[in-house]
């Protein structure tokens, strides 16, 4: 993989995470490079079944054919949106890159740091809520603690106040 980047994109399916999600395609992806979306389900959020199977090590890489394929995202309990379904397959086109998906089970402050290493990333872009100070200090920041645990550059995109 000479000059190929693995770059990880947090993703939750929120307006904030799709916004890093168009900042990476336009500002850090280039021709080959690959795409890893990383999501973070709370724990104990799947029924009896294949979920069980990947709670410790997370799910096996999921391709975006798959990915846009709403039977097999059922099985995850996974439903993602149409917009970034969108700028995934035309990202994917336009930049020839290859687009997966990796889904874990737990505390995303935890599993995102955790992805970095495993997988390895080169990069991760990740949203921020825009969460006031007291909030921030109460309900903890997940790209705070990436950004001070991470093991790779971290590119924090933030939500300004007049966006949803």
């Amino acid at each position: 993989m000479a000059g190929e980047k693995i770059v990880g994109v947090a993703v939750d399916f929120s307006s904030c995470s799709r916004k890093a999600l168009k900042w990476a395609a336009d500002n850090i992806i280039r021709d080959g490079d690959h795409l890893v979306l990383i999501i973070v389900q709370p724990e104990g959020y799947y029924e009896d079944g294949e979920m069980q199977l990947w709670e410790v090590t997370g799910s096996p890489m999921i391709p975006l054919s798959e990915f846009s394929d709403p039977v097999t995202m059922k099985k995850y309990g996974l439903k993602p949106d149409p917009e970034t379904l969108d700028l995934l397959n035309t990202v994917a086109h336009q930049k020839e890159i290859v687009v997966v998906l990796k889904i874990y089970w737990g505390d995303p402050r935890e599993k995102i740091c955790e992805a970095i290493d495993k997988i390895p990333l080169s990069c991760l872009v990740i949203g921020n809520r825009g969460l006031g100070k007291v909030k921030r200090a109460i309900m903890g920041s997940v790209s705070n603690y990436v950004v001070n645990n991470g093991s790779c550059p971290v590119t924090v995109v933030k939500q300004s106040n007049h966006e949803p």
